[in-house]
């Protein structure tokens, strides 16, 4: 019998942390759907995704761990599992143990589809990469180094191609 997994995500601004979800969910499932958060639903919940959802969802149909992509339109994950035969819905551990999805754990059980918690990928995520974009766009003399922001160090790498350019060694 062919195991399907599905998942579901912004997946704005995308970074390691989805891949690993997307790579390790493949690895449990023979085909992996993966629904991905329309422009609507991320307003409702609050937010704004940088990235469209029509190139949202092609980055993640280009992906070679997804078997298939769809709109993720509303916050109803049983019903999508159920339209698309999953048995498994994959998630990340952020929402283990909370009281909603122990809730929804009940309600996937008696539906015969099992959640899968995956660990998220320490130290990023798309708000973060958010947050750090904004910081640079307002200090553009400001530059990434081993994920931390540091001054000055555009002006040295300026002045290092400048001296390299006209020959200097170092």
């Amino acid at each position: 019998m062919m195991v399907i997994g599905y998942t579901a995500g912004v997946y704005d601004l995308f970074h390691i942390g989805h891949l690993n979800l997307l790579k390790n969910a493949k690895g449990m499932c023979d085909k992996l759907i993966v629904g991905v958060t329309t422009d609507n639903l991320v307003t409702y919940k609050g937010k704004h995704a940088m990235i469209p959802f029509e190139d949202r969802i092609e980055i993640i149909r280009s992906i070679k761990y997804v078997d298939g992509a769809v709109p993720q339109a509303d916050m109803d994950k049983l019903s999508m599992c159920k339209k698309l035969g999953a048995s498994i819905l994959f998630v990340g551990d952020d929402w283990y143990g909370t009281q909603k999805w122990q809730d929804y754990e009940r309600e996937f059980y008696k539906a015969g589809i099992h959640i899968v918690y995956f660990p998220y990928t320490k130290g990023v995520s798309s708000t973060l990469i958010s947050k750090t974009l904004q910081q640079v766009r307002d200090n553009p003399d400001t530059v990434l180094k081993n994920g931390m922001l540091e001054q000055g160090v555009c002006e040295a790498m300026i002045e290092t191609k400048s001296a390299l350019s006209n020959g200097k060694e170092f």
